[in-house]
């Protein structure tokens, strides 16, 4: 299943503070063959650092602006809910699709993530399979069916 078969290349902007949950991730993606190049950063802070192309992400060739961002909402330094409030008041990053993959289950945060502007909650799946079958599908509902929005000032 080759996904994302339009001439650009796809960005998924992988905001996760566990390690091991972002390496499943890529490999979740690897194996449901989604062609798509994924980047990663480990907090809230720096995951607005890489979209203002600030500090380390200065350069927009490590910093390519993503297609969809990927947002759990439990992490240090700023958390998943902060984040999206501060990405849907931006005018330049508030059209970025933000989908929570989280262990969330607390109706409380699924409310909050929709309230806030997110596009989608997917609650982390138990087993890598089932990481790997969420993937196919997020790539084909995101990266195959809908029209994403331009990516502005690549």
């Amino acid at each position: 299943m080759k996904t994302a078969s339009r001439s650009e290349t796809r960005v998924l902007l992988l905001a996760e503070d566990d390690p091991e949950d972002s390496l499943m991730v890529r490999e979740a993606l690897a194996q449901a063959d989604v062609n798509a190049e994924l980047h990663t950063v480990e907090d809230g802070r720096r995951l607005m650092d890489y979209l203002r192309r600030q500090g380390e992400y200065g350069d927009p060739a490590r910093s390519p602006r993503p297609n969809i961002i990927l947002l759990d909402l439990n992490m240090p330094n700023m958390d998943g809910r902060q984040a999206i409030a501060q990405i849907k008041d931006d005018p330049a990053l508030r059209h970025i699709p933000l989908v929570v993959l989280t262990a969330s289950r607390a109706a409380k945060d699924i409310g909050i993530a929709y309230e806030s502007g997110a596009s989608s909650f997917i609650k982390k799946p138990a087993s890598f399979s089932e990481l790997v079958d969420v993937m196919k599908k997020l790539a084909v509902y995101w990266l195959d069916t809908v029209e994403l929005p331009p990516v502005a000032h690549r």
